[in-house]
């Protein structure tokens, strides 16, 4: 028996050492178009196995997501949305593990689930993050699904927004009544995606917190409403996996929530602070690569004198830039515009002549130098990188531009 896999990255060697294990020769493909798949003569192998970046042009083709949905002996609680998955996943494994249970965090966040599918057993709980790419062909859902707000993203990708919605349904599409879907209800596409799911429903922004659930959101280290909506989330999907109320939940284990949020410090390059220096705090929002996940970071920083630092390579032909102009207008305390990439010079170029003070930076080293000087002259100021753009453009990808950002900072003086 030979197994092919295309695509080489991180799931894709994952899949290559789980059948090594098993004594089962593998045949790599990478690097590859699409006009050359149909030389690879796939129909001789047994399985085929798709990573993510690649589109699933074969209904019989499987995946990491499909064999370890096919495999796994444990619960799975899947999360998907635009922005906000990995979160709100590990809130949810934060949580379950202050309660006492073993988790395994998988999947989108960087954790290939073929790692550990042999370490599970059942008691134990698999907390999926799960991107549009994972789901795509995906014809099984969790026991619990989370469902965060959707918005336009990787139609580069997707032959549309509906292509999109459509891999993202598949979450829900396929759950039973024993299973429990959470959503976010101000979102039409959430609402949608909810709706092809037989399970309970739970829905969240909660209206009229209760006291419990105040108390348990204050001691959140993380800033921004958006995290304690995911919080909510989070919440209402641990509950769920209890088999409790929402409100008996919080009750039996206000102390312990209380514990894991004001110990839980986000993720990487999430609205990340990173340090103080010279009255300026620094945070790193690299992740941000939509116009929404921009708002969110800009929503997230009220009463700030905010320097921002964006720009790298856009996905929409520019269809992005009026927003993202009307939102700086919108925003107050905004003193400053640094400007990177290739989005940042056609920003800079199309609307220079707008009341706004952008500075062009040719390289990320000089975008952060210049945003300290300016954030230097300011009271209660904060520099925040929150790009609203690819990567691809300078760095190797999202992690990179992070990274590279985070030691620029680490290293100011």
């Amino acid at each position: 028996m030979t197994i092919a896999i295309l695509g080489y990255g991180k799931e894709g060697k994952s899949v290559e050492n789980y059948f090594k294990k098993q004594n089962i020769d593998t045949k790599v493909f990478d690097n590859f178009t699409e006009d050359e798949l149909k030389n690879f003569n796939l129909d001789s192998y047994e399985m085929v196995f798709r990573s993510p970046g690649v589109k699933p042009f074969n209904k019989n083709w499987s995946s990491s997501t499909k064999y370890f949905f096919d495999n796994c002996i444990c619960p799975i609680i899947g999360v998907t949305g635009t922005k906000g998955k990995g979160t709100t996943c590990s809130m949810i494994t934060a949580i379950l593990e202050a309660l006492g249970k073993k988790v395994y965090l998988v999947g989108n966040i960087g954790n290939p689930s073929l790692d550990i599918l042999d370490k599970i057993r059942p008691e134990d709980v698999v907390v999926y993050e799960m991107s549009s790419f994972q789901l795509w062909d995906l014809y099984a859902s969790p026991k619990i699904s989370v469902i965060l707000r959707i918005e336009p993203d990787h139609l580069n990708v997707h032959k549309d927004f509906e292509d999109y919605v459509g891999a993202k349904s598949h979450i829900a599409e396929f759950q039973s009544n024993n299973d429990s879907c959470i959503y976010f209800k101000d979102n039409k596409d959430s609402k949608r995606i909810a709706e092809k799911s037989k399970g309970k429903k739970y829905t969240y922004p909660i209206e009229k917190p209760s006291n419990n659930l105040t108390a348990i959101l204050d001691a959140l280290n993380v800033p921004g409403n958006h995290n304690r909506e995911n919080a909510e989330a989070a919440l209402l999907a641990s509950a769920t996996f209890f088999n409790l109320s929402l409100e008996e939940f919080l009750e039996k284990n206000k102390d312990v929530l209380i514990s894991a949020f004001s110990n839980f410090t986000g993720l990487p390059h999430r609205c990340q602070f990173l340090r103080e220096l010279n009255g300026v705090k620094y945070y790193d929002d690299n992740f941000s690569t939509t116009v929404p996940s921009f708002e969110v970071a800009l929503k997230a920083f009220p009463n700030e004198n905010k320097i921002l630092i964006i720009g790298g390579r856009d996905k929409t032909h520019g269809e992005n830039y009026p927003k993202i102009i009307d939102l700086i207008k919108n925003t107050s305390n905004i003193q400053a515009i640094v400007l990177i990439g290739e989005s940042g010079h056609e920003i800079f170029e199309k609307y220079k002549n707008e009341n706004l003070k952008f500075i062009l930076a040719e390289s990320l080293e000089e975008a952060v130098n210049t945003a300290k000087d300016e954030a230097e002259k300011i009271n209660n100021s904060i520099v925040l990188m929150s790009p609203a753009a690819a990567s691809f453009d300078m760095f190797k990808n999202v992690y990179d531009r992070g990274e590279q950002y985070q030691n620029l900072i680490k290293n100011l003086k």
